[in-house]
């Protein structure tokens, strides 16, 4: 069918329309969907982020906390949302893990979200009651491979970073034990303090206060390198455990059809606040180490994440 003479000048309307649109892109408020509730570790980080962020680019960014089902009924809202750049997710490790839990997931992280910007990464650190006879994690692995022994572990639900920091470590040193998941980060606490449970690998943040009263005892950081504030405190590599590493990291994705221009504007823009002293210093008031990273390269952990983590939990037999 032969089309009107004026067609061509519709069609060049038409992307001229789309290419001013993407030229003055933000021009309204941008939403950022946290998937965990208020307060939770993934829901203050990126909050700190947000305020700076939203200044740099001139627009406001609202925080809509969409909770449920281990943060996958928020990642999937945004996996499905229109790929514009105005509705952004903000999330954790947690993203990695999801996909071996719940197997019947709405969305592929690795295909449906892109990756923006990585806000830095948290050590967790194994601790355990004072009351504990244990003094080096080596004391604590000779009690736990005991005849006798009876080992419990805390977590924050079945399938939380902490969780699977715990298992591979676990796994990595052939021990038996068994795993208490709980409602919150506060209880788990309440009941390492109480002797209740024998071990848990607990964020820096939140560890290291109880760690310098004196109220339980550090054995093992989770993370490749010693952390600062732990300088005593050595890896699971130091402690001849092999693939026992973890970290828990935030980061900011969009739909992955967002256009890369967008996708490149934010990255700017959020690599620009986190260069900001007063940024790195707020971000290690809660335990974060700011990470340089690309968005190819954030991409490419996110797969290597997914993968190992599926294997973890496999070999640890986790369900739901």
């Amino acid at each position: 069918m032969r089309r009107p003479a004026w067609w061509p000048c519709i069609v060049a309307m038409v992307l001229a329309s789309f290419a001013a649109r993407a030229e003055v892109w933000p021009s309204r408020l941008i939403k950022a969907v946290i998937p965990f509730g208020a307060g939770s570790a993934t829901d203050v980080v990126p909050r700190l982020v947000f305020d700076r962020l939203a200044a740099e680019l001139g627009q406001s960014i609202v925080i809509e906390n969409r909770v449920g089902a281990g943060g996958t009924l928020g990642t999937a809202a945004v996996a499905k949302a229109d790929p514009d750049g105005y509705t952004i997710l903000a999330h954790s490790s947690a993203l990695t893990i999801a996909p071996a839990i719940f197997p019947n997931l709405a969305y592929d992280a690795t295909r449906d979200l892109s990756s923006v910007l990585m806000i830095g990464s948290n050590a967790n650190v194994m601790i355990v009651p004072a009351t504990r006879p244990w003094k080096t994690v080596q004391d604590f692995l000779t009690a736990a491979k005991a005849k006798d022994a009876s080992i419990a572990f805390g977590s924050v639900g079945i399938g939380s970073a902490v969780h699977i920091s715990a298992e591979k470590f676990r796994l990595a040193a052939g021990i038996e034990a068994t795993h208490v998941p709980y409602r919150g980060g506060a209880e788990v606490i309440t009941d390492i303090l109480g002797g209740r449970i024998d071990f848990y690998f607990c964020p820096l943040a939140t560890a290291l206060p109880l760690i310098q009263e004196g109220q339980v005892r550090a054995l093992l950081v989770s993370t490749p390198k010693r952390v600062a504030d732990l300088p005593e405190v050595p890896t699971p590599g130091e402690a001849g455990l092999k693939n026992a590493d973890s970290a828990i990291w935030f980061g900011v994705f969009v739909p992955s059809k967002t256009p890369r221009d967008i996708v490149g504007r934010l990255h700017a823009a959020g690599t620009r606040v986190l260069a900001d002293p007063a940024m790195q210093a707020s971000l290690k008031k809660v335990g974060i180490e700011a990470a340089a990273m690309t968005p190819a390269e954030m991409d490419a952990l996110v797969v290597r994440d997914t993968a190992a983590n599926a294997e973890v939990i496999r070999a640890a037999g986790i369900k739901p």
